[in-house]
């Protein structure tokens, strides 16, 4: 559905998005992450026709974005962050411009308002001015338009920002619903929303594909990794933090405090696993331990991994 070949976008001197290279197959949710700055919006835009590349090239169902652009965003639904909408019409009526103006034919127009006004659950609102309407139903108003023209590929930029944590779980199953019917390109910053939705993540940093696999494989490669978590009572903190950072198979450990207890947590160097180290460790200090466990991997903390966040 998706095939993007070495596509850049520089602005200025300044490279957005650096020659990534990805495919998505038909019928797929996938999750597009990286950090603020990294080339989301830029590639998504590119996607959608509304940027030009660079250089390189992206086919949507076939077809160049760039040089057969008007048969590929006949294909494409794209909501952008910033939904536009016009809030001094009806939602029916703004659904029946957007369609018209996306060529559904009059024949089908109708059938067609009246099918997303159902899926995204506009239909109590339908006759209601969009600019009285609340952030979530504007969500859901901009979605059904991304959707009246029935395109194969619905690429969502934050489609839940602003949202609610029940407005968030309505949009979340929607998407969810779609994939009947649609290929999904999604990038959010809400990582269990992703590890809920998409059977494949891309994260991209600093314009570069770092990573593109399932949230599974993506987690199991970190899974020897992780973080280790060590609740004692040291006589200072500051050596022992020293200490512990020497151990075999440490990578680095920050600390917070418990009353007169330490809680250290600890990352592991990629492939090790230094709890009975640090067991050992502890019981020859003498330091008494209320706790030695480690976190299973989140998607949160592969992405922290691959884009090298800083840990609080």
């Amino acid at each position: 559905m998706i095939k993007v070949e070495q596509l850049s976008k520089r602005y200025g001197s300044t490279l957005a998005v650096d020659s990534i290279d990805f495919e998505v197959k038909k019928g797929e949710i996938v999750g597009f992450l990286g950090p603020n700055g990294a080339g989301k919006s830029t590639t998504m835009k590119m996607l959608a026709g509304y940027l030009p590349p660079t250089s390189g090239r992206a086919e949507v169902a076939g077809f160049d974005v760039f040089r057969e652009s008007l048969q590929a965003r006949e294909r494409i639904g794209y909501l952008p962050e910033n939904v536009p909408l016009y809030p001094d019409m009806r939602v029916r009526e703004f659904l029946r411009y957007r369609a018209a103006l996306k060529g559904v034919p009059g024949r089908r127009m109708n059938e067609r308002v009246a099918d997303v006004l159902d899926l995204c659950g506009l239909v109590e609102v339908e006759k209601k001015v969009i600019g009285r309407l609340s952030k979530g139903f504007r969500q859901r108003v901009g979605l059904a338009d991304a959707m009246i023209h029935e395109p194969d590929l619905l690429i969502l930029d934050e489609p839940t920002i602003g949202l609610d944590p029940n407005q968030i779980r309505q949009v979340r199953d929607l998407i969810r619903n779609l994939k009947r019917h649609h290929t999904i390109l999604l990038s959010t910053h809400i990582l269990p929303e992703v590890e809920m939705l998409c059977s494949r993540v891309i994260i991209i940093n600093k314009g570069k594909i770092e990573a593109l696999d399932t949230p599974q494989n993506l987690r199991a490669k970190l899974g020897a990794s992780g973080h280790i978590m060590l609740d004692s009572k040291v006589p200072d903190v500051r050596a022992a933090c020293a200490e512990l950072r020497k151990l075999a198979g440490v990578e680095s450990v920050s600390t917070r405090a418990d009353g007169a207890w330490t809680i250290f947590t600890i990352r592991a160097v990629l492939g090790e696993d230094p709890r009975e180290v640090l067991f050992a460790h502890a019981a020859a200090r003498s330091w008494p331990t209320r706790e030695l466990s480690r976190s299973a991997v989140s998607l949160e903390q592969v992405f922290a991994e691959i884009t090298h966040a800083e840990e609080a």
